[in-house]
């Protein structure tokens, strides 16, 4: 069975767009996947499904032919399909008879595996629809682009430290030998214009109580802040968290005006607990 959603923006109901849909079985129209600016959601869905389809592209080169023509045979069902069941909902066209049909219903993006992705789910949306209340349109663009850029990054970080933060349009990495040290990529927020900066922040998690011999809570302090206004690239971001695992307590002591070490991130403000 498929599912659907609405787009919801705003109090109003319609449809997304539909040219995912043509990625699935034209490799020329994966380049359109990274085009757009129609929601922050549906962009970073796009970005997602392009991001599997490489994937899939990258594994199909190693196996033999027949493998690679049976999965292509798969997603051009898979496209036909969800076409037909979206022509079937919207207007009425019967599909054609299939030994296992999909049926269209409402609820949640119809990708499930491995128990579902966060960035598919009703929350995810909620919150990045809600980043886009009140924003013009040129503003909604920007913060696609800043949105692609951030996720990209994050799927280029190869230490697993990381996590990436949708809701707060940030990457948070705590190496494990980082001994309470933690780093902070953040995306400017949808609309803000005043300020507009990226931002790189170290902190460090200090302990409610320093008198306790076993630490049972802490609060985290930010040491030193890199803001600039140009973005940074997805290769200096990815760069930065791999490199935190080793150097994230060294970067800690860099004063104003100078780069993180082997990074192009200049401290411009250090902060007193």
């Amino acid at each position: 069975m498929h599912f659907s959603v609405i787009d919801s923006r705003d109090d109003f109901f319609d449809r997304y767009p539909q040219k995912h849909l043509a990625s699935l079985t034209d490799r020329s129209a994966r380049a359109d996947l990274l085009n757009g600016a129609h929601s922050l959601w549906y962009e970073h869905v796009n970005l997602l499904l392009h991001q599997a389809l490489t994937d899939l592209d990258d594994i199909m080169a190693a196996v033999p032919a027949p493998v690679r023509t049976a999965i292509e045979a798969e997603l051009e069902t898979e496209a036909r399909e969800l076409r037909d069941a979206l022509a079937e909902f919207s207007e009425a066209v019967s599909p054609p008879e299939t030994d296992n049909p999909r049926h269209w219903d409402f609820g949640s993006p119809f990708v499930a595996f491995d128990g579902g992705m966060d960035a598919l789910s009703r929350e995810a949306r909620e919150s990045l629809d809600g980043h886009e209340k009140g924003i013009t349109t040129e503003q909604r663009e920007k913060a696609v682009a800043d949105l692609r850029l951030l996720v990209t990054a994050y799927a280029q970080h190869r230490g697993g430290h990381a996590r990436l933060e949708m809701a707060d349009f940030e990457i948070f990495a705590e190496p494990d030998r980082s001994t309470g040290y933690y780093l902070t990529v953040d995306a400017p927020q949808p609309g803000d214009d005043d300020d507009g900066a990226w931002r790189v922040e170290i902190g460090h998690w200090e302990p409610d109580d320093p008198e306790e011999e076993e630490c049972s809570s802490s609060t985290g302090h930010t040491m030193l802040s890199c803001a600039r206004s140009a973005p940074p690239t997805v290769l200096e971001i990815a760069d930065l968290l791999d490199c935190s695992a080793e150097q994230l307590a060294a970067w800690a002591a860099t004063p104003v005006g100078a780069a993180l070490a082997g990074t192009t991130f200049v401290v411009t403000e250090r902060h007193t607990v």
